[in-house]
């Protein structure tokens, strides 16, 4: 049984990875700012995805702190980004 979610967790990454590749090229070849703001707001959700995925594999808690921490500052600057497209100003 074990063996099955190993397998699952690696397919699962793999995914993962190549969704953060295309991602990476909508955010490189967008049209607007607003369409590479949702890019990269995208590549944080998949790169948290993968971080836990990572530490799920390696049995390493130490992921999931990175994890967290990463969520935090990119919902942060999400925010910011988003205010400075729409006012032209971040203050």
């Amino acid at each position: 049984m074990e063996r099955i979610l190993d397998i699952t967790l690696w397919v699962v990454l793999g995914l993962h990875l190549l969704m953060a590749l295309i991602v990476v090229w909508r955010v490189w070849r967008g049209e607007n700012s607003v369409a590479r703001l949702m890019g990269l707001d995208l590549a944080s959700t998949l790169t948290l995805a993968v971080l836990v995925i990572v530490a799920m594999l390696r049995q390493n808690s130490i992921y999931i702190d990175v994890a967290i921490a990463l969520a935090a500052l990119s919902y942060i600057s999400t925010v910011a980004i988003a205010k400075f497209i729409s006012d032209h100003k971040v203050f």
